[in-house]
């Protein structure tokens, strides 16, 4: 087993200010969902990238990465999209082919064996899996091949056991959940009641839960647990919140809980109840606020190792890579309904101000 570290990624690291850091079922698919990206071609201009520099003794020149999102919504697509673009401009820029395809495994377990299955079969040279899930799955398939994986946005690896595998690594945007519940009570110090709306399915919620019940319980604060497993049950455990009259709502970075914003952060601006979540897509989607990594960063993060690994191997590199944060991402349109004067989040950090989006 590689010795566990949580360094920041190759020399892009992005660590500034504090740090803080997301991320269901669906039908199953008949086959794997069509591509949105194909081929880099190596003679296109791109901006120059800061990628590490090929084995001398690599003679390939050209490269076949598959990209698979757990599910569609705003956070997996913003990654996958990042990383598509990375491996464009690696293309450009070291002068060879980049082949690359993105796949949804739409929220389903088998939908994903069978992407990660027919993957394997066509021998592509890397798999890069979006969430917890869709790692998961795609460390089972490549076990027999050792075919390199390198994850993106696994809240924690270690919960998830995707740490100690020879041929995974990654990136992490594990949440300081300290800092998120910080932020509330600087923004209401009268909180009595807080509630935790998550999805027990999910690895990435495991542990912020439990520190946020640990949080909470040390300032004698109370506290409701919503889980959820569907959008329906989202959509419920929030209405059962309202009913409560909890004075705020945490989420950490829960793929369940995001795919459903767009139908509950209305409800719960009207009611009063300020959302803090685990990652800005959250907030373009509604809800209040966050303390988080950008997406678009981490995912040309995770293309940057993702090369490293299929030209130079992966004997050198950690079990997964920290990509930290300090961004504090404020919805504004949702601010007002709530009436929430958030200038307080000015002494804590950088402040994004956002509006509502359906992307």
């Amino acid at each position: 087993m590689k010795k566990m570290t949580m360094k920041k990624l190759l020399a892009l690291g992005c660590a500034f200010v504090l740090a803080c850091s997301m991320l269901g079922c669906s039908g199953k698919a008949e086959e794997p969902a069509a591509p949105e990206s194909t081929e880099a071609p190596a003679d296109t201009e791109s901006p120059e990238s800061d990628v590490p520099a090929a084995d001398n003794n690599s003679t390939k020149d050209s490269y076949n990465i598959a990209i698979v999102k757990q599910m569609d919504h705003a956070s997996l697509d913003e990654i996958a999209n990042a990383v598509a673009a990375e491996l464009d401009a690696i293309a450009a820029d070291k002068g060879i082919t980049i082949t690359h395809e993105i796949y949804s495994g739409q929220g389903d377990q088998s939908t994903l064996k069978q992407i990660g299955d027919q993957l394997i079969t066509d021998k592509v040279d890397a798999i890069i899996p979006i969430a917890t899930l869709a790692g998961q799955v795609m460390a089972s398939c490549a076990k027999d091949t050792k075919t390199p994986v390198i994850f993106a946005a696994i809240s924690d690896p270690e919960a998830a056991e995707m740490v100690g595998i020879d041929y995974v690594t990654g990136t992490s945007d594990a949440l300081n959940t300290t800092f998120i519940m910080d932020m509330m009570f600087a923004q209401n110090p009268d909180v009595q009641k807080v509630g935790l709306l998550y999805s027990q399915s999910e690895a990435n919620s495991t542990t912020p839960i439990a520190e946020a019940k640990a949080y909470l319980e040390g300032k004698g604060i109370s506290y409701s647990e919503q889980p959820a497993a569907t959008s329906d049950e989202v959509i419920a455990c929030a209405s059962a919140l309202i009913a409560e009259d909890v004075d705020a709502i945490f989420t950490p970075t829960d793929n369940v809980i995001m795919a459903s914003e767009l139908a509950i952060y209305e409800d719960l601006a009207k009611a009063g109840i300020p959302h803090y979540t685990g990652a800005d897509s959250f907030v373009r989607n509604g809800a209040f606020t966050t303390c988080g990594v950008n997406y678009t960063d981490l995912g040309t993060q995770t293309a940057d190792l993702a090369f490293d690994a299929v030209v130079n191997g992966m004997a050198d590199m950690d079990d997964f890579y920290l990509t930290e944060g300090g961004i504090i991402t404020v919805n504004t349109e949702t601010a007002e309904v709530l009436n929430i004067d958030y200038s307080v989040f000015s002494n804590m950090g950088e402040v994004v101000e956002v509006t509502t989006t359906e992307d």
